[in-house]
């Protein structure tokens, strides 16, 4: 049965709409990207930059999600998490959601394109974007255990526009926020992963605990953890010689070491716990405050020390 045209929807079919954004990791998405900006603005952007970028980046970050949805119902109705989702559940047909979709991919490139002033910015979205679904949702996904590894730069994109939406270039700290967002996806998915064991079996989706066993999964936590905390300390040792410009001082280094820590312990519990769901479980929503607590940080230690 088609859509009727989104005007005349009745609100819960507008929720469903709503539904197909994926606002919870939008959210996550834009909170590194403003503090992508902060870090690159050496303290708050002008209101007009930081509502433009985020109007924008909400736009993309919505539109390919919506074509996530429309692309993958045969995978969500097997999986208890997924099964409700508007296409899945057969509230929403996927073409209706692929030209949803589109179209809010096309109006974010467009204001960031012309409101911020820096079509970079705009390509970095489009790129995210296009990544997210031609080459993680439409190959990757479905094909290999490493899904997850290399679809994380589709994620990892939102810092870049950010940079880009201030200063019209992708410089070093830039590539260093990327890093993080790239090092922190496997432990952060493979943790959920490992919950839903069972489910990703049923679906036939390759994720890298039914592949490789639980054991070879938390192992490679481990290291992508050890590693990220060295990645994420990069820009301290030019702070500690005295370095100006673009890094980052004390204050952020202090709370990206102990939510590191943290991280890292999580990681060890689980591996010494053979992958107990329970334990996956609370790793998996540590690693959500992870994330949005060390890109708070990056925007705290420039706001107040700048």
């Amino acid at each position: 049965m088609a859509a009727e045209p989104l005007a005349t929807q009745p609100p819960s079919a507008l929720l469903d709409y709503f539904e197909l954004t994926k606002p919870r990791v939008m959210v996550l998405l834009l909170i590194t990207m403003v503090g992508a900006m902060v870090w690159a603005e050496r303290g708050m952007p002008p209101i007009w930059l930081l509502g433009s970028a985020l109007l924008g980046m909400a736009l993309t970050s919505g539109g390919a999600s919506a074509i996530n949805h429309a692309l993958e119902p045969d995978l969500d109705i097997r999986m208890e998490r997924t099964k409700q989702r508007p296409v899945a559940g057969g509230r929403v047909e996927p073409r209706p959601a692929i030209i949803f979709g589109v179209v809010l991919s096309v109006l974010g490139v467009a204001v960031l394109a012309f409101l911020t002033g820096h079509p970079l910015a705009a390509l970095m979205a489009l790129a995210g974007n296009l990544f997210y679904v031609l080459i993680y949702t439409m190959w990757l996904k479905r094909r290999t255990p490493q899904n997850i590894v290399i679809g994380g730069a589709a994620g990892a994109m939102p810092p870049l526009v950010g940079w880009a939406a201030v200063t019209g270039e992708i410089g070093w700290p830039a590539l260093i926020m990327f890093g993080i967002i790239f090092l922190w996806t496997p432990p952060h998915f493979w943790a959920l992963a490992i919950v839903k064991f069972d489910e990703y079996a049923d679906a036939g989706v390759p994720m890298l605990p039914n592949v490789a066993g639980l054991r070879t999964t938390t192992v490679q936590m481990i290291a992508y953890t050890v590693v990220l905390v060295a990645f994420s300390l990069l820009p301290l040792p030019l702070w500690w010689l005295g370095v100006t410009g673009e890094v980052l001082g004390w204050l952020y280094g202090m709370l990206a070491l102990m939510l590191g820590l943290r991280f890292l312990q999580y990681t060890l519990r689980l591996h010494r716990a053979a992958g107990d769901i329970d334990i996956a479980r609370e790793t998996f929503r540590f690693s959500l405050l992870y994330l949005a607590a060390i890109f708070a940080a990056i925007a705290l230690d420039r706001v107040l020390i700048g």
